[in-house]
């Protein structure tokens, strides 16, 4: 995630380690470590991992691009240390001495995700809380069922485009197109406005020749919506950001909120293409949800631990000198969090295979002061979407073998090209079932604020009773089985 920013510190092309970076390149032996960009991580990621734990242990020495010298954080209780104690590791990419020394060029795949932005998310202490406090504070005014609801009408919409077909690519048919169709809405946008960030979204993250002008849309469309808030506020998620007791500035509002619809997408699009192969490839996952042994919100918590929409998050970087699982790490050295590693972590889970259903302990969404404040909002995205989706589909089967599905990766994540799925049409399930065809309204804003009746059973309402609306009643969603078989109902 990147702006244009005249913040940023200072770059040229060399690309060989400073003179005073990490421990590990200061020994001479910086051609014999681990590349985090070479195609073992690359192919390999969570046997990449593995070898570097048993050679180093919790904390393992890596090089990036430009062979810049980083730590890998792979233990679950090393990188909750981190995470939890900015005071030692802080958020501040200025402090990285590879910046200080000019040594990362200007083109590096590095910036994006590591050039200081004026966001909450390089920030730390009373600023840090500031701008955190707007967020958090802002986004628990959404009324949860008005949320579902929102989920359920782009969902049902995005099915409505293909369901005629009997076939589709989950990925960019659906897991991309959906979060930013209810984002885009949470925001106060006009619902059209969701398809065209979506492009210039996936566009951005992508990194192609044309991402630079993807990103100018995304600012221009987001500085209009500030500007047409700040004139007209209405019940969302910008308005409330705007008139929030932290007296935001314009351009804090914009940076934040395009921050919110980068991450938002990213994670949730990967969550949802992994919890649906999932359910498409693995006989034992799909007859634990059908039977009603595990629910779909387990599911989602079991993925969670299992394949975290991001691998590797960037990053943290040494206030002073240190040690961490007794590894020197000193003043300015940059530490990578393995959210990935630190969820397979032998010390916590000796036996990958158990489930961890109910067990929301995992790095998935990071942790401390920085943990995702956006979290509960990802898994009702995700789980309506999915529960929508088998509800109207439930024959859904998987159209090419599972040794032909291909990813794209690189060091924070890999992402699912496409999961080309095949079902019938006949009978109920090819009914277009969105709002417009159906007659029932369930957008715009005011479906989205918060009510006096949500409290706590609106933040537990199941997928199911949200997917009921304007969708087939013909069968009921996993969720809604297992509801009838507990006892009363």
């Amino acid at each position: 995630m990147t702006t244009s920013s005249t913040n940023q510190p200072s770059t040229s092309s060399a690309s060989g380690p400073p003179p005073e970076c990490p421990a590990h390149a200061r020994a001479g032996n910086a051609d014999g470590l681990a590349r985090l960009f070479g195609p073992e991580a690359v192919n390999d990621a969570p046997g990449f991992f593995e070898r570097l734990r048993a050679e180093h242990g919790a904390v393992a020495p890596v090089l990036v691009d430009g062979d810049l010298p980083a730590w890998l954080v792979l233990g679950y209780r090393e990188n909750l240390e981190v995470l939890r104690t900015p005071s030692r590791f802080c958020h501040d990419s200025r402090i990285w001495r590879c910046f200080k020394e000019n040594k990362v060029a200007a083109d590096s795949p590095l910036m994006p995700a590591l050039a200081w932005q004026p966001v909450c998310l390089f920030m730390d202490g009373e600023e840090h809380e500031r701008l955190r406090t707007a967020i958090t504070e802002s986004m628990a005014r959404f009324d949860r069922r008005g949320i579902r609801r929102c989920v359920t009408q782009s969902a049902n919409q995005l099915i409505d485009d293909f369901i005629a077909d009997g076939q589709a690519d989950l990925v960019s048919q659906f897991a991309e197109q959906l979060p930013l169709r209810v984002v885009t809405q949470l925001l106060g946008m006009p619902e059209e406005s969701g398809p065209g960030l979506v492009e210039a979204t996936r566009d951005l993250l992508k990194g192609t020749e044309t991402a630079f002008k993807s990103n100018e849309y995304l600012v221009e469309t987001l500085e209009q919506l500030v500007a047409k808030k700040r004139a007209s506020p209405g019940p969302d998620f910008t308005s409330w950001l705007m008139a929030h007791s932290a007296k935001l500035t314009d351009e804090e509002v914009l940076q934040h909120l395009r921050l919110v619809v980068i991450a938002a997408n990213e994670n949730t699009t990967n969550l949802t293409a992994n919890t649906l192969r999932m359910v498409l490839t693995d006989p034992r996952f799909r007859a634990s949800l059908t039977g009603g042994s595990m629910t779909l919100p387990d599911a989602l918590e079991q993925m969670l631990w299992d394949e975290p929409p991001t691998t590797v998050a960037p990053a943290r970087w040494a206030t002073g000198d240190t040690e961490l699982a007794g590894q020197s790490i000193k003043a300015g050295d940059m530490l990578l969090l393995g959210l990935a590693a630190g969820n397979a972590d032998p010390v916590i889970r000796p036996d990958l295979s158990v489930p961890m259903h109910g067990n929301r302990s995992h790095l998935a969404f990071s942790g401390g002061p920085h943990e995702c404040p956006g979290q509960d909002i990802g898994r009702a995205i995700v789980d309506t979407g999915i529960d929508v989706l088998l509800m109207r589909l439930p024959d859904l089967d998987l159209a090419v073998p599972e040794s032909d599905l291909k990813w794209v990766s690189h060091w924070i994540a890999r992402h699912l090209t496409a999961l080309p799925v095949k079902f019938t049409t006949s009978g109920q399930n090819g009914l277009r079932t969105s709002a417009s065809t159906s007659g029932n309204d369930v957008s715009g804003p005011h479906a989205l604020q918060h009510s006096t009746d949500s409290g706590p059973d609106a933040s537990a309402e199941t997928p199911a009773s949200a997917s009921s609306v304007g969708a087939p009643r013909a069968r009921l969603s996993w969720w809604g089985r297992l509801k009838r078989w507990l006892p009363g109902k």
